[in-house]
């Protein structure tokens, strides 16, 4: 991306101005926060880049409502601190994929960019993600018209498929200005019990049984032998609440999985630790030469999906989240383009009976050719295209950033 300057808004009424100016110009803008995420999706040419930090700052924070806003430029660790103090939390438990990408230091980012990324965590598989916690924001449009959806409630339906739309958008409806955000206690107890040497096979049969339980598995992940330096694999089941609730859950949960062998328990701190590296891809690491991807299915086919992968792919890493549902993966990093089309539609052909598969991590010119979000049905293309000429008409907002420029799909045809 080559930009020649940077402007940083005081305000949502001189971010308004900025972009309507922009947009009458034809100046097409990148947006940043922390830069927590910068490299994900696929590079943008921009001639500005508007930083988000100055819109800083909690707005509103009511714990006994379980409601929070602040400005789309506040770190997400400010936020997360000031939920700890009041025993509270975002429930969808966002990533840091800061180191994953290169840009360890810069920490996990802002809350706009947590929600334009819409990427959730291992407690997903009980919670949802991003955008079934969203209650309202605020945004300038891509014609610098400042607009707001959604309330502070959680029965406020007005706005809701708008609040929806935002999150995973990536920047390109809108630059988010404050948000709104349903919070939830956070748990007194945390217990994970662990099963060691369980093939993929076992292991999804395991998170599947857990899953289909009443013992309210707030998450199940699988890391296979070998792909963090550890000898054996690791099968997770993690139970929060109340102490005496988990504690009554965690045996019921060993009894009715018997079958698979008696587990280890790891508690608190250990614990946290534990589910801190499943979210933000610790396993992966150590991979730093390689191409990372998201693989997202149904989580009762992670296990056979694994085996798949590793059938085709003999030098593919890889680990299980959502109970199967998210698969992290590992693949050689290579210059050559049409080797990396080739790795993206031997995955996508994998998923091809459901689910989806996004290019986390690569060099530049690889994100620049290959598709590195899956690609959506011409009907629902045609429809996404739409909504975001709604939006953004000019497409000023981050271009490229999720599909090719009109000029890059023509060099590509030549």
């Amino acid at each position: 991306m080559n930009m020649a300057e940077a402007s940083r808004p005081a305000d949502e009424n001189a971010l308004a101005a900025l972009v309507s100016e922009a947009a009458a110009q034809g100046r097409r803008l990148s947006v940043r926060g922390a830069g927590s995420r910068e490299g994900l999706g696929r590079p943008v040419e921009a001639d500005l880049v508007v930083e988000t930090t100055a819109l800083c700052g909690i707005t509103l924070y009511e714990p006994e409502e379980l409601v929070l806003s602040a400005r789309a430029g506040t770190p997400l660790a400010d936020i997360e601190k000031a939920l700890a103090e009041k025993g509270q939390m975002l429930a969808f438990e966002p990533p840091d994929l800061s180191r994953l990408l290169g840009n360890t230091g810069r920490g996990p980012g802002t809350l706009g960019g947590m929600t334009a990324a819409g990427l959730a965590g291992p407690r997903r598989v009980k919670f949802g993600g991003v955008r079934d916690h969203l209650l309202g924001f605020r945004a300038v449009n891509g014609r610098g018209e400042l607009f707001r959806a959604g309330g502070r409630v959680v029965k406020n339906v007005t706005g809701y498929d708008l609040s929806k739309l935002m999150c995973g958008s990536w920047g390109t409806l809108a630059i988010l200005t404050e948000l709104t955000f349903k919070v939830l206690p956070a748990p007194e107890r945390t217990l994970t019990l662990l099963w060691t040497g369980l093939a993929e096979e076992r292991a999804q049969a395991l998170m599947t049984e857990a899953m289909k339980s009443p013992m309210e598995v707030s998450a199940a992940a699988h890391v296979p032998a070998g792909i963090d330096g550890r000898e054996t694999a690791r099968t997770a089941l993690r139970l929060e609440g109340f102490a005496r609730s988990v504690q009554a859950r965690a045996h019921a949960l060993k009894e009715r999985l018997q079958d698979f062998g008696r587990p280890d328990e790891i508690t608190d701190a250990e614990s946290l630790r534990f589910w801190r590296d499943i979210r933000d891809v610790a396993p992966l690491h150590a991979h730093e030469d390689a191409f990372i991807w998201r693989i997202i299915g149904p989580p009762a086919q992670g296990g056979e999906r694994v085996q798949t992968i590793r059938a085709r792919m003999p030098d593919a890493r890889m680990f299980m989240d959502w109970a199967g549902g998210l698969i992290w993966l590992a693949t050689p990093e290579t210059d050559d383009i049409e080797a990396a089309r080739q790795q993206a539609e031997s995955l996508r052909a994998i998923v091809k009976e459901g689910g989806h598969v996004t290019l986390i991590r690569a060099p530049a010119a690889i994100r620049r050719a290959v598709p590195v979000f899956h690609p959506q049905p011409p009907a629902l293309a045609r429809l996404a295209e739409r909504v975001r000429a709604s939006f953004d008409p000019a497409c000023i907002l981050e271009p490229g950033r999720m599909v090719p420029l009109p000029r890059e799909n023509a060099a590509a045809d030549t």
